[in-house]
């Protein structure tokens, strides 16, 4: 007779504790940051939200742009945070966020350099910046006796062959915003040409963004293509590393946003809130994070020689266009995975054998040898795809249309196999004219 009161008590604390449990919800985060940076929000969030935990769902861009996507209403992450404005021009226009400009902090600048700080329309908010450019390991750069590079084209250079490493854009938001930097910055033609050349010199492509920075950190690489929180929380952090922002780069907002359809709206806008606030923006500095906060510097405390986001985004030569990268960033992606990720290798075995023909004529000039280095170069570095196919709407929409629709598969599948199959060819020809040129000019 004594236990039925027993388990009716316990029975009432459970359904007691239940309740407060549902009433302080969970707020899932998808986002495309490293454990350093997530793990620093969390735990200052929490500890100022006792009644709120904190998800954190890590996913890389695109496949957390995929995530939202697929969910249904109600089973959606109640956050997308990232580096990559056009994919949050990609979930706004597919109408998966909701509007947040209340949320907006006054203290924070409208523009960075003529850059929009936050979505015209209120539907992602600038939380921290980001610049793209060079990281490199100062050890390994001295054993090898390499100059540290000031440019992209640097790194196009017969000394920097097999010392150089870059992520894919279709594995990481930043990256991507590195090639689009790159293509806006020097045009569609000679930016694939650039970035064609820089990955024949490239002694991986990895399979995440961390990849870069963790090898060049470490002394597996010498030089990596990296946003600029990667680099400078190395450097920061103790690494032997430096960083430099190439010219022709652009800086843009990382940015925040709230999910339509997620589960827990309300406590969802209190971490947006807390991530614009002073507290939150000052986490950003921290020597592991190194992030650029958007809060302006005379509103918060930096450490002494930080970084000035301003003064930076002025150097920058590119002003970005989010509207054009989120139009083609399905081509970009695929387009590059085709003719570099799934065909390094042998980009990367014509790289070096055209090397080896311009330092043989640069000894022997021969004419004949120099035609066929000429057509190795046409062969290996230019792009399979026109500017004026990658400005063709109906040729865009393939990419961006349904996937799971047969047709559209079998027709996006036809596309990027024909490009790996053209790649292929027009690398192993490339190699084989500059092998000739070589013998040629002995």
């Amino acid at each position: 007779m004594t236990i039925r009161p027993f388990f009716k008590a316990a029975a009432l604390a459970l359904a007691s504790m239940s309740a407060v449990l549902a009433q302080a919800g969970t707020v899932s985060v998808v986002t495309s940051f490293p454990k350093e940076l997530t793990q620093a929000y969390k735990t200052a969030f929490e500890k100022a939200n006792p009644d709120i935990k904190l998800e954190i769902l890590n996913k890389s861009t695109a496949s957390g742009v995929a995530y939202v996507r697929e969910l249904s209403p109600g089973q959606r992450p109640d956050i997308f945070w990232a580096s990559a404005p056009d994919a949050f021009e990609v979930l706004s226009r597919g109408k998966l966020l909701e509007p947040i400009a209340d949320l907006a902090n006054p203290a924070m600048p409208k523009d960075i350099a003529g850059y929009p700080v936050n979505d015209p329309d209120g539907f992602y908010l600038g939380q921290a910046l980001g610049g793209y450019g060079l990281m490199w390991n100062t050890r390994y750069l001295a054993a090898k006796k390499l100059p540290a590079p000031a440019e992209w084209a640097d790194l196009v250079k017969p000394i920097y062959f097999s010392h150089v490493a870059v992520s894919s854009p279709s594995r990481s938001g930043t990256t991507h915003l590195t090639v689009e930097a790159i293509l806006q910055g020097e045009g569609w033609e000679k930016g694939w040409t650039q970035l064609l050349q820089i990955a024949g010199n490239s002694a991986a492509i990895t399979e995440r963004s961390f990849g870069v920075p963790d090898g060049v950190n470490n002394g597996q690489f010498g030089i990596g293509l990296v946003i600029d929180f990667f680099g400078l929380s190395g450097k920061y952090s103790g690494f032997p590393v430096e960083f430099v922002y190439p010219s022709v780069t652009a800086v843009v907002p990382a940015n925040i946003a709230l999910v339509a359809g997620g589960k827990n709206t309300s406590e969802a806008r209190r971490f947006i809130s807390f991530s614009l606030s002073r507290e939150g923006q000052e986490l950003l500095t921290l020597p592991q994070l190194s992030r650029l906060p958007v809060l302006p510097a005379d509103k918060m405390k930096l450490p002494a020689g930080y970084p000035n986001a301003q003064e930076v985004a002025k150097r920058a030569k590119v002003k970005f266009d989010p509207d054009l990268s989120a139009s083609r960033y399905y081509l970009v992606t695929a387009l590059f995975d085709q003719i570099v990720t799934f065909r390094h290798k042998e980009l990367q075995a014509a790289m070096k054998a055209i090397h080896g023909a311009d330092a043989a004529l640069a000894k022997k000039p021969n004419a004949e040898a120099a035609s066929r280095l000429k057509r190795a170069r046409a062969l290996a570095f230019t792009p399979l795809v026109s500017e004026a196919m990658a400005k063709d709407q109906s040729f865009l929409a393939l990419f961006t249309s349904d996937k799971k629709n047969a047709e559209t598969n079998k027709q996006v599948t036809g596309v990027e196999g024909a490009w790996n199959s053209k790649a292929l060819d027009n690398y192993k020809q490339a190699r084989q004219l500059a092998e000739e040129a070589v013998a040629l000019a002995k």
